[in-house]
């Protein structure tokens, strides 16, 4: 298993991007309260994350809706179920973990969403910002509530601002067609 690492500028601060054998494996805020050791991250290395940068890049600009990359994220069975599923919530949308573990087929198990959905290692990309409490209150997240406000109120705002009838841009793909076919 070889990893690298690179760190990004973004709006919501730095961000730490992790590949394993070349395939996206983690984005780290900073700080992040499940970040794994910086000596777990590899060497330095910011020509192996083009196509990350550049659609992260597009999701800042308010240019790309859903994420087409490769992702390799590690964790267990019932986390990467949960993390699939997070994908196909829509941009600008929110959804309980509640109403997660329904979609997943396990409806007593919010609890559980919720530990996992808080261990995702690819943020952003895998948006587990676009989940709130049952209330519809914005509850833990990685990088913080106010990062995780910040993206919500960003999506939202990135919508409204379309004007009436512009299509998303075809790059943007269909949502969670894309992340959840890749991994």
């Amino acid at each position: 298993m070889h990893r690298t690492h690179t760190v990004i500028d973004s709006p919501v601060g730095p961000l730490t991007l992790v590949a394993t054998d070349g395939t996206l494996s983690g984005i780290y805020m900073d700080p992040h309260r499940h970040r794994p050791p910086q000596e777990t991250f590899g060497p330095r290395d910011p020509g192996a994350f083009g196509q990350v940068t550049e659609q992260l890049g597009e999701y800042f600009a308010g240019d790309r809706k859903e994420f087409t990359l490769p992702l390799a994220p590690e964790g267990t069975d019932f986390q990467r179920t949960v993390w699939r599923a997070l994908c196909d919530i829509p941009y600008g949308g929110t959804l309980s973990y509640g109403e997660l573990a329904v979609r997943i087929g396990r409806p007593r198990a919010a609890r559980a969403v919720g530990l996992a959905n808080g261990r995702n290692p690819i943020s952003i990309v895998v948006p587990c910002h676009r989940v709130v409490g049952s209330a519809g209150q914005l509850t833990g997240y990685g990088g913080g509530i106010e990062r995780k406000r910040h993206l919500l109120d960003f999506e939202r705002g990135a919508l409204a601002a379309r004007p009436a009838g512009t299509a998303v841009p075809a790059s943007a793909g269909t949502p969670g067609a894309a992340a959840t076919t890749l991994w």
